[in-house]
């Protein structure tokens, strides 16, 4: 009862573009179920300038900062708004989600669900929905008749017997047919006129039918886990009742205007023949082999992502997907059009974190414990700029289970840092490749070599390991990485679970690392990404750490991209270095000592990795593997891309299939789990 007391208060609510936010005296009528908002709290006594109905309304706390909250109501109608604090949105939210359920349940206790009925998804929106004014004269309900049909005479029984289940699934089977129609009937108008396949209502209706057979899907399946456990007495150990994937391949609707039929056997290309004769199991050994160094070749590839065509053209494709994936949903399982990925898989973006070795190999020939330590955090944040292709935020191929990526760089022992002087490079790019030309004829003493290997050791969940090395400076990184990505409305996050150690055996130290989310936002116009969260890195033996915080834009003002960390000496909490700036273009370093060192990311210098031609690398090696994606992908035929991706997955499933019916356990290569 104290949580249905009603309350009032100044909420900001954003109204548009023009006016943005405004100040505005807030009213949570509890009895009536109404959110009511006025000009001031003088006005309180005259009608309100805005009332939502709260039955069936959902309160989301935004992911924007911690002031913001929406409220969408069933209407569609949607309130922006933001408290003064945290505690103070934390306040509003609970109140009007305890006053929301309270009225839903109301509903539904008190309207039994309807026998039959029909609906128009236009007609259920405001009056100011954008479906509504386009077309007054024609809604949904005109075109299609979306009906619940009435279960047969004779068939409704108060308990659901075991040979009702097969009754279930037939009809289930009914409305999964009557399902693929609807899509069939919309994908099948033209792609402009009156009423288009593109048309924002029937995309929403599309996705809302393909939603619902998911979810009755799911029901029925925890119906047969019901069933199995009464027959058994319990369920069995390990059993679980949980949701399950979309049971409907999303990949089949990406293309809007005609059905996605794939050719004939004959008339694929050659290439996919062979990528889908190879689904038998693979007989590849799993044994370690040794790549020899004189077969690689400098890397002549440069990919850059900064085309926006195809994402510009591709927006309805875009609109088609979000519709379907629910805030928060994993998108470990969901298939993605091909048009949004760049030119190279995720195992060769870890080596591209590697493109400042020097810097690297310098972390060793700090003389203290303190200047190893601060060298390595200025190593770890000039890693990330490189890493990334462009400013477009586009997606590395997800890796198959047991592909491989190999390469190495050498550095000119010139170029490495050994004394508490700059540990940075001051050659422009033109000279580095000058550079890494002259290192053809010089002799093996005069340049390390950093190698490297990145595995991808399981599929689900999708788990990467890398590793790289420099013998002659005895030190090594090695690292895993979890990729969890989840949908989080007009962004989509990744977290990067897993942790790295870098071992300098020279000196005994192990430090431990961990890596920041990424997100690509603003999907809907042009992707862009950044990095977010806390990240530490410690050494146990000398008592050093360091925390590093990548900052996410807020709502308002700030700055893009920005990052700030300190080291500290653990056992006195002395803090023997700051940095500030930005991870992908200026870092400031703040010493104990008073000294401050600025460095231009984009002027840094970049070591090429040296990579064996596609002729010399094993058929599981990521260059070869994908090489018709990346090939089509270059040339703009996403059709083609779509193809050969589609056959490399199916291979994928086929093997993961076979393992799993012969109770095969996957062998890894190059690392073991601990």
């Amino acid at each position: 009862s104290d949580h249905m007391e009603n309350i009032y208060g100044y909420l900001m609510k954003y109204t548009n573009l023009v006016t943005g936010w405004q100040y505005r005296f807030f009213v949570l009528n509890n009895d009536a179920g109404l959110l009511e908002y006025f000009v001031n709290e003088q006005s309180r006594h005259l009608k309100p300038r805005g009332t939502l109905q709260l039955a069936g309304a959902v309160i989301s706390p935004s992911d924007e900062d911690s002031h913001t909250f929406t409220v969408n109501a069933a209407s569609g109608e949607q309130y922006k708004l933001r408290a003064i604090d945290a505690k103070e949105r934390q306040h509003w939210v609970s109140r009007l989600q305890i006053c929301t359920q309270h009225h839903t349940e109301a509903i539904g206790k008190n309207n039994p669900p309807l026998k039959s009925r029909s609906f128009s998804l236009a007609s259920q929106g405001s009056a100011n929905s954008p479906g509504v004014q386009r077309r007054p004269s024609q809604n949904a309900v005109s075109f299609f008749s979306v009906g619940h049909h009435r279960l047969p005479t004779g068939k409704r029984v108060p308990i659901m017997q075991p040979d009702h289940l097969v009754d279930v699934r037939e009809m289930l089977s009914q409305a999964e047919g009557q399902q693929r129609d609807l899509i069939r009937s919309i994908e099948c108008l033209p792609a402009s006129g009156h009423l288009t396949s593109l048309d924002q209502d029937l995309l929403m209706l599309k996705a809302t039918s393909m939603a619902t057979m998911n979810c009755l899907n799911d029901c029925f399946h925890i119906l047969q886990l019901q069933h199995a456990s009464q027959q058994k007495g319990s369920l069995p150990a390990g059993t679980t009742i949980s949701w399950l994937e979309p049971k409907i391949s999303l990949s089949n609707h990406f293309k809007n205007g005609a059905a996605q039929n794939f050719p004939a056997e004959i008339n694929k290309p050659a290439s996919v023949r062979e990528e889908q004769s190879a689904a038998e199991p693979c007989q590849l050994t799993r044994e370690p082999e040794e790549i020899n160094p004189d077969e690689e070749l400098e890397d002549i590839c440069d990919d850059k992502e900064d085309d926006l065509g195809a994402v510009e053209e591709q927006r309805s494709v875009i609109l088609h997907l979000l519709s379907q994936l629910k805030l928060g949903m994993d998108l470990t399982r969901v298939v993605l059009p091909t048009f949004i990925l760049e030119k190279r898989s995720l195992l060769e973006m870890y080596a591209d974190f590697m493109s400042h070795p020097d810097l690297f190999i310098a972390i060793t020939n700090g003389t203290t414990p303190e200047e190893r330590m601060i060298r390595f955090v200025e190593y770890y944040l000039t890693s990330f700029h490189e890493g990334r292709k462009g400013a477009i935020a586009k997606k590395p191929y997800n890796p198959i289970i047991g592909e491989t990526f190999h390469c190495s760089w050498r550095i000119p022992k010139s170029d490495v840092a050994t004394d508490a002087g700059s540990n940075f490079s001051t050659h422009s790019p033109s000279e580095q490749v000058t550079l890494s030309k002259d290192l053809e004829g010089q002799t093996e003493m005069d340049y390390y070599t950093v190698k490297f290997v990145a595995e991808q050791v399981s599929h689900h969940p999708p788990v990467s390991g890398f590793y790289a090395e420099c013998v002659e400076r005895k030190m090594c990184v090695n690292a895993h990485v979890w990729t969890k990505s989840k949908f989080l409305g007009m962004s989509i996050g990744v977290t990067m679970v897993g942790e790295g150690l870098l071992s300098l055996l020279e000196h005994g130290e192990e430090y431990t690392f961990s890596l920041p989310c990424a997100y690509a936002r603003s999907i809907l116009t042009v992707p862009w990404v950044e990095l977010g969260g806390k990240v530490n890195i410690n050494c146990g033996k000398t008592g050093y750490s360091a925390s590093v915080n990548f900052h996410t834009k807020p709502f308002y003002g700030g700055k893009l991209h920005r990052v700030t960390g300190e080291v500290k000496q653990n056992a006195t909490n002395t803090v023997v270095c700051r940095v500030q700036g930005e991870w992908n273009s200026v870092l400031e370093f703040t010493y104990s000592n008073g000294e401050t060192k600025c460095v231009d990311l984009t002027k840094l210098s970049v070591t090429r990795k040296r990579v064996r031609p596609l002729e010399k690398q094993g058929p599981f090696e990521s260059r070869r593997l994908w090489q018709h994606v990346t090939e089509s992908l270059r040339d703009g035929d996403i059709d083609k891309a779509t193809e050969h991706k589609r056959a490399l997955e199916e291979r994928q499933r086929n093997e993961e299939r076979l393992r799993a019916e012969t109770e095969t356990p996957w062998c890894t290569k190059y690392f073991l789990k601990e």
